[in-house]
This record gives structure tokens, C-alpha cells and sequence, in this order.
């Protein structure tokens, strides 16, 4: 790299370091505040976190900041990122069991750097494989230690690459998703996304609806199981 533009990279990344910062002691002040997707908050957590391109966009982070607010029960998250970040400072404000599950080592490092940073320690965060289960692959979760019901499932993950993409939330977790545990999908944009979505729709007998603007997201609630 030359030294102008080496220059310019570590400048943007200090600024992004700088913007991070200031908007994550809002955020902590007042979560509440945040549940916008036109706070500025939000829009500066994305930009600082420096992801933008994979990162959920300030719609979705909103929806899952004014659930994770108010159900009651456990979350989940499938894939880590900011939205672990944002998700672990209100469950350790209203004192509520976390869980996220992230497939890959070096991703979920960075997180707990963050998570470690703000002593956000209210999530537990599962560094676990993808597990090939014939028809699909989808995280291993340690079941075993893990709460009977989640009132919230935040999924982002794992990649749309994955064999069956997300679909492995439903028939892995589904005896976890009691009556009245909401679902956030992101990315509705893609079809495969969508397909999954109506799938889920049409094995638990539910309605669902496709929320946000500029960049779409999937609310569903779990009626029975």
C-alpha cells in the first residue's frame, strides 16, 4: 500500500475507532433511545463497527433493540457481529439469558473484544461448528446446558452459503421455541432468505410479515410448537 493511502486507511480507522466509541456511551446510557432505525446512534454504531457491507442495517438492529427489550425469556442469536454488542448491553441491563452461537473462531474473537471492552459479560457467546445434517448444515449448539424456551431468536447467520442456508433455526431448535417467541430473519431481500422463511411459515403454522425498507427483514411469531 502507499504511504498516502496507508495514511488514509489508518486515519478512516481511527475515525471510525473515535465514532464507535461516542455512540456506543449513548447507546449504553439510553438503549431505549435507539430503537429507531433513523437514530443516529445506530447509524454510527454501523459506520464505527466498520462492517457495513455484512453488518445489519440500523431497521433491523432496531426491531431486535425494541424486542430484546421487552420479551420475556431468553434470547438466542444465530451469527455474531454488532448486533451481539448492542443485544448483550440490554440483556445485562434487564438482567435476561443470552445466547449466540458463531461458527467462525476469528469473528467471534473480535466480538469478544467488544464484549470484553464494555464488560458486557451477560452473553454467552458459543464458538461451534457448522454441522453437516444431511439436508442442511447448521450450528451444534450445546443443547444440553441451554434454556428449554427462547422468547426471542435474532437470525443472521449462518452465511447464505451454507447448505440449506438457515433453515437448520427450526428443526434444531424448534422443541426451544415455545408459544409467543419471536423471530427475527434478516436479509428478506434474498430469495433463499424468503423461501425459508415460508417454510418455517408453513411447518409451524404461522403468519409472518416482511418488515423494512431498505434493506428488508422477517417477523415471525411462534404460536405453537
Amino acid at each position: 500500500m502507499r504511504p498516502v493511502a496507508q495514511l488514509r486507511s489508518l486515519l478512516r480507522r481511527a475515525h471510525r475507532t473515535f465514532v464507535f466509541s461516542r455512540a456506543m456511551k449513548r447507546f449504553l446510557k439510553n438503549p431505549s433511545a435507539c430503537t429507531n432505525s433513523e437514530s443516529r446512534v445506530l447509524r454510527d454504531l454501523v459506520y464505527g463497527w466498520g462492517n457495513e457491507s455484512w453488518s445489519a442495517h440500523p431497521e433491523y438492529l432496531g426491531a431486535c433493540i425494541q424486542f430484546a427489550l421487552v420479551v420475556k425469556g431468553p434470547i438466542l442469536e444465530c451469527g455474531s457481529g454488532l448486533s451481539t454488542v448492542l443485544l448483550a448491553a440490554v440483556a445485562k441491563k434487564r438482567e435476561t439469558e443470552y445466547w449466540a452461537l458463531e461458527h467462525t473462531p476469528e469473528w467471534a474473537a473480535k466480538v469478544e473484544g467488544y464484549l470484553d471492552r464494555y464488560r458486557l459479560n451477560s452473553v454467552r457467546l458459543c464458538t461451534t461448528g457448522l454441522k453437516d445434517r444431511g439436508e442442511f448444515s447448521w450450528y451444534d449448539p450445546p443443547l444440553e446446558t441451554m434454556p428449554q424456551n427462547f422468547a426471542l431468536v435474532v437470525c443472521d447467520g449462518p452465511p447464505g452459503s451454507t447448505k440449506g442456508g438457515r433453515y437448520g433455526l427450526l428443526p434444531v431448535m424448534r422443541d426451544r421455541l415455545g408459544p409467543g417467541c419471536v423471530i427475527l430473519l434478516d436479509d428478506a431481500s434474498r430469495a433463499d432468505e424468503l423461501a425459508i422463511a415460508k417454510r418455517w411459515q408453513t411447518e409451524l403454522g404461522v403468519s409472518l410479515d416482511v418488515l423494512g425498507t431498505a434493506k428488508p427483514y422477517i417477523q415471525m411469531t411462534v404460536t405453537e410448537t
